[in-house]
């Protein structure tokens, strides 16, 4: 039984009943989970990850960035990153007239957020189903105090950069990303993408380079790629709220940095990683190069060797390792 059909259940045994008239807002659910028994008529998914958002528009839900007036019941979906969840549920709770219905996997921390929900409100007694659990809060609870801060920030190079609750390495400066920007040469090309920009750590680095053109930052966090337009004032940086996996560069690219992310909740998936290399090989000019750092223990080495012609570690360290690869495979010859 997966983590979403637990919803299901939920409206089946009569745990949850969804309001005859009112909308319902849907926070965070992610691709393939089943709403089957929401009105979709009446529902409204709140997402900010592009992938998800593409997926459900796909199959006919309406999709917004932020809520949209007052609904009748609301129900979030358990986030890994518990600031996150809790500014969720916070969120949920202030634009509910109804309940709010909270669903997640253990290795997502739905156990901890149940307990932090019992000793501030009225909670249900919880639906335990596959290895994950759903609950129920009791209107008008309030929630105010896990609001998400707007903005954090972070101080490096001697520079301030502004960062959100739930994004990517939003405490600090990802050390991996850390390690790529200082091996990267000073010749990178006119054309440059950023692929998973985040909050535009790597894209402060590389636009140092006056040779560099144009720098596309692509990322699927809406809140992470909105703090990277604040981050990097550049005239040279374009901003694509997408799908790394899927954007089309508009011509062949110079050079492509990344640092690709390998997990889904808190399971590593090698898969995110090797997607990436074949996309950043797609987007390649012949004459194109990947700059690349990842985990020393991830099984990347035969993508890259599959997907470019030449592959050298240029840097790193004990934990991380960078990786130079040129002549990306459709161009070879």
């Amino acid at each position: 039984m997966s983590t979403a059909s637990r919803l299901s259940l939920a409206v089946e045994d009569g745990t949850i009943a969804w309001p005859e008239v009112a909308r319902v807002a849907v926070f965070a659910p992610r691709t393939g989970a089943d709403l089957s028994s929401l009105p979709k008529d009446r529902t409204q998914i709140i997402t900010r990850f592009r992938p998800d958002w593409e997926a459900f528009q796909a199959a006919g839900w309406d999709c917004v960035l932020e809520a949209e007036g007052r609904y009748g019941a609301a129900v979030v979906f358990a986030t890994r990153a518990k600031a996150l969840c809790q500014g969720l549920i916070a969120e949920a709770a202030s634009v509910s007239d109804g309940i709010v219905v909270v669903d997640g996997a253990k290795t997502d921390g739905i156990e901890s957020i149940l307990k932090a929900c019992r000793g501030r409100a009225e909670v249900s007694a919880p639906l335990s189903k596959a290895h994950g659990k759903l609950f129920t809060i009791d209107a008008g609870s309030d929630f105010s105090d896990w609001a998400l801060a707007e903005h954090m920030t972070v101080e490096e190079d001697g520079k301030t950069f502004v960062t959100a609750p739930g994004v990517f390495s939003a405490d600090g400066v990802d050390p991996a990303s850390r390690l790529l920007a200082d091996a990267l040469p000073e010749k990178l090309g006119a054309q440059v993408v950023d692929l998973g920009a985040g909050w535009g750590y790597l894209a402060h680095h590389v636009l140092r380079r006056e040779s560099v053109q144009a720098l596309h930052l692509v990322e699927a966090d809406h809140v992470a790629l909105d703090c990277a337009r604040q981050n990097v004032s550049d005239a040279r940086a374009a901003f694509h709220w997408a799908d790394a996996l899927t954007w089309a560069a508009p011509g062949p690219v110079d050079a492509v940095v990344m640092n690709p992310p390998f997990h889904i909740g808190r399971s590593s998936d090698p898969g995110l990683g090797r997607a990436f290399i074949r996309s950043a090989a797609r987007m390649l000019s012949p004459r194109g190069q990947l700059f690349m750092v990842a985990n020393r223990h991830l099984p990347y080495d035969g993508d890259l060797s599959a997907a470019f012609g030449e592959v050298r570690e240029i840097g790193g360290d004990n934990r991380f390792k960078i990786v130079q690869a040129a002549r990306p495979a459709r161009t070879r010859g």
